[in-house]
Protein backbone atom coordinates (compact mmCIF):
# COMPACT_ATOMS: atom_id res chain seq x y z
CA UNK A 1 0.00 0.00 0.00
CA UNK A 2 1.34 3.41 -0.91
CA UNK A 3 0.70 6.59 0.72
CA UNK A 4 0.64 9.97 -0.28
CA UNK A 5 0.13 13.65 1.91
CA UNK A 6 -2.03 16.29 0.06
CA UNK A 7 -0.55 19.54 -0.75
CA UNK A 8 -2.71 22.47 0.78
CA UNK A 9 -2.74 24.84 -2.20
CA UNK A 10 -3.17 27.43 0.40
CA UNK A 11 -0.44 27.32 3.19
CA UNK A 12 -2.95 28.65 5.71
CA UNK A 13 -4.78 26.05 5.55
CA UNK A 14 -1.69 23.30 6.26
CA UNK A 15 -3.48 23.15 9.66
CA UNK A 16 -5.53 20.48 8.15
CA UNK A 17 -3.93 17.67 7.07
CA UNK A 18 -5.03 14.59 4.65
CA UNK A 19 -3.69 11.41 3.54
CA UNK A 20 -4.11 9.01 0.99
CA UNK A 21 -3.62 5.50 0.29
CA UNK A 22 -3.96 3.25 -2.33
CA UNK A 23 -3.93 -0.57 -2.61
CA UNK A 24 -4.62 -2.64 -6.00
CA UNK A 25 -6.31 -5.76 -5.03
CA UNK A 26 -5.77 -8.51 -7.70
CA UNK A 27 -7.58 -8.39 -10.05
CA UNK A 28 -9.96 -5.46 -10.18
CA UNK A 29 -10.40 -4.06 -7.11
CA UNK A 30 -9.11 -0.62 -5.90
CA UNK A 31 -8.93 0.65 -2.50
CA UNK A 32 -8.08 4.04 -1.16
CA UNK A 33 -8.53 5.22 2.22
CA UNK A 34 -8.15 8.78 3.08
CA UNK A 35 -6.90 10.40 6.46
CA UNK A 36 -8.32 13.63 7.72
CA UNK A 37 -6.17 15.70 10.72
CA UNK A 38 -8.14 18.47 11.52
CA UNK A 39 -7.46 19.47 14.89
CA UNK A 40 -9.28 23.30 14.14
CA UNK A 41 -12.86 21.58 13.65
CA UNK A 42 -12.59 23.91 10.76
CA UNK A 43 -14.10 20.97 8.07
CA UNK A 44 -17.84 21.50 7.00
CA UNK A 45 -19.33 18.25 6.64
CA UNK A 46 -22.16 17.64 4.18
CA UNK A 47 -25.59 15.81 5.66
CA UNK A 48 -25.60 11.81 5.51
CA UNK A 49 -26.93 10.64 2.01
CA UNK A 50 -29.98 8.33 2.47
CA UNK A 51 -27.53 5.52 0.54
CA UNK A 52 -24.83 4.92 -1.55
CA UNK A 53 -26.30 6.57 -4.22
CA UNK A 54 -24.77 8.80 -7.33
CA UNK A 55 -25.10 12.07 -7.55
CA UNK A 56 -23.69 15.04 -8.99
CA UNK A 57 -21.43 17.79 -7.59
CA UNK A 58 -20.01 16.58 -5.08
CA UNK A 59 -17.51 18.73 -5.50
CA UNK A 60 -19.34 21.86 -4.08
CA UNK A 61 -19.45 20.34 -0.56
CA UNK A 62 -16.09 18.92 1.16
CA UNK A 63 -15.24 15.91 -1.18
CA UNK A 64 -12.76 13.43 -1.99
CA UNK A 65 -11.94 12.40 -5.42
CA UNK A 66 -9.92 9.75 -7.04
CA UNK A 67 -8.69 10.88 -10.95
CA UNK A 68 -7.50 7.28 -13.07
CA UNK A 69 -5.68 7.99 -15.88
CA UNK A 70 -3.86 5.81 -18.38
CA UNK A 71 -0.36 5.49 -19.99
CA UNK A 72 -0.16 7.01 -23.34
CA UNK A 73 -3.59 7.72 -23.91
CA UNK A 74 -5.83 11.01 -23.29
CA UNK A 75 -8.98 9.62 -21.57
CA UNK A 76 -9.37 8.73 -17.98
CA UNK A 77 -11.52 8.73 -15.05
CA UNK A 78 -12.86 11.13 -12.34
CA UNK A 79 -14.71 9.86 -9.16
CA UNK A 80 -16.24 12.10 -6.58
CA UNK A 81 -16.54 10.27 -3.01
CA UNK A 82 -18.53 12.38 -0.20
CA UNK A 83 -18.35 11.83 3.61
CA UNK A 84 -22.64 11.66 3.17
CA UNK A 85 -21.79 8.42 1.60
CA UNK A 86 -22.84 10.16 -2.00
CA UNK A 87 -20.52 9.20 -4.78
CA UNK A 88 -20.49 9.61 -8.84
CA UNK A 89 -17.98 8.65 -11.53
CA UNK A 90 -16.92 10.52 -14.64
CA UNK A 91 -15.59 10.12 -18.01
CA UNK A 92 -13.56 12.57 -19.87
CA UNK A 93 -12.23 11.68 -23.10
CA UNK A 94 -9.42 14.35 -22.84
CA UNK A 95 -8.35 17.22 -20.58
CA UNK A 96 -11.85 18.27 -19.17
CA UNK A 97 -13.53 17.44 -22.21
CA UNK A 98 -16.49 17.20 -23.23
CA UNK A 99 -17.28 20.24 -21.14
CA UNK A 100 -20.71 19.09 -19.87
CA UNK A 101 -22.11 19.66 -16.51
CA UNK A 102 -22.19 17.77 -14.93
CA UNK A 103 -19.83 15.69 -16.82
CA UNK A 104 -21.04 12.44 -18.10
CA UNK A 105 -21.31 9.75 -16.03
CA UNK A 106 -18.84 6.61 -16.48
CA UNK A 107 -20.92 3.55 -16.18
CA UNK A 108 -18.00 1.44 -16.47
CA UNK A 109 -16.64 1.79 -12.56
CA UNK A 110 -18.90 0.33 -10.00
CA UNK A 111 -18.49 1.19 -6.51
CA UNK A 112 -18.00 -2.15 -4.01
CA UNK A 113 -17.67 -0.39 -0.55
CA UNK A 114 -17.98 3.43 0.67
CA UNK A 115 -17.56 4.13 4.33
CA UNK A 116 -16.91 7.30 6.26
CA UNK A 117 -14.59 6.71 9.63
CA UNK A 118 -13.95 9.00 12.47
CA UNK A 119 -10.35 9.41 10.70
CA UNK A 120 -11.86 10.11 7.35
CA UNK A 121 -12.98 8.01 4.30
CA UNK A 122 -12.58 4.50 2.85
CA UNK A 123 -13.56 3.51 -0.71
CA UNK A 124 -13.30 -0.07 -2.60
CA UNK A 125 -13.90 0.24 -6.51
CA UNK A 126 -14.57 -2.51 -8.62
CA UNK A 127 -12.66 -1.29 -11.77
CA UNK A 128 -13.60 -4.76 -13.56
CA UNK A 129 -15.66 -3.06 -17.13
CA UNK A 130 -13.06 -0.28 -17.40
CA UNK A 131 -10.20 -2.61 -17.24
CA UNK A 132 -10.87 -5.25 -19.44
CA UNK A 133 -12.95 -2.61 -21.62
CA UNK A 134 -9.96 -0.77 -22.41
CA UNK A 135 -7.69 -3.94 -22.02
CA UNK A 136 -5.55 -2.77 -19.04
CA UNK A 137 -3.46 -3.72 -16.52
CA UNK A 138 -2.72 -1.97 -13.37
CA UNK A 139 1.06 -1.19 -14.72
CA UNK A 140 -1.12 0.98 -17.24
CA UNK A 141 -2.93 3.17 -14.24
CA UNK A 142 -1.50 6.08 -12.89
CA UNK A 143 -3.81 7.75 -9.82
CA UNK A 144 -4.49 11.35 -8.56
CA UNK A 145 -5.54 11.62 -5.07
CA UNK A 146 -7.41 14.94 -4.53
CA UNK A 147 -10.01 17.01 -1.69
CA UNK A 148 -11.92 19.54 -1.85
CA UNK A 149 -12.97 21.14 1.74
CA UNK A 150 -15.52 23.41 2.80
CA UNK A 151 -14.22 24.82 5.64
CA UNK A 152 -15.15 27.92 8.42
CA UNK A 153 -12.34 29.42 6.68
CA UNK A 154 -12.97 29.18 3.14
CA UNK A 155 -12.69 25.96 1.07
CA UNK A 156 -9.55 24.35 0.11
CA UNK A 157 -8.06 22.22 -2.05
CA UNK A 158 -5.75 19.52 -1.57
CA UNK A 159 -3.74 17.34 -4.04
CA UNK A 160 -0.68 15.02 -4.12
CA UNK A 161 1.02 18.19 -5.71
CA UNK A 162 0.09 21.44 -7.50
CA UNK A 163 2.33 22.10 -10.41
CA UNK A 164 0.53 24.96 -11.68
CA UNK A 165 0.06 28.87 -10.79
CA UNK A 166 -3.91 27.86 -10.10
CA UNK A 167 -5.35 24.41 -8.21
CA UNK A 168 -6.21 22.15 -11.46
CA UNK A 169 -7.64 18.65 -10.11
CA UNK A 170 -7.39 17.71 -14.03
CA UNK A 171 -3.73 18.10 -14.50
CA UNK A 172 -1.95 14.78 -15.11
CA UNK A 173 1.36 15.62 -13.98
CA UNK A 174 -0.19 15.73 -10.44
CA UNK A 175 -1.47 11.96 -10.50
CA UNK A 176 1.13 10.57 -8.80
CA UNK A 177 0.52 6.67 -8.52
CA UNK A 178 1.87 4.37 -10.46
CA UNK A 179 1.90 0.30 -9.90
Amino acid sequence: MASYELCAFERRFEAISIVGAIENLSPYTLNVGFWLRDPNQWVIWPAPASGLERQDYLWQETCYEIFIGVKGEDYYREINLSPSEAWQAYQFEEYRYPEDMPPQVATDIELNSLKRTHYGLNVSLDLTEFMLKHKLKWQDLFIGLTAVMQTTQGQQLYAMQHSGAQADFHNKRDWLHVF
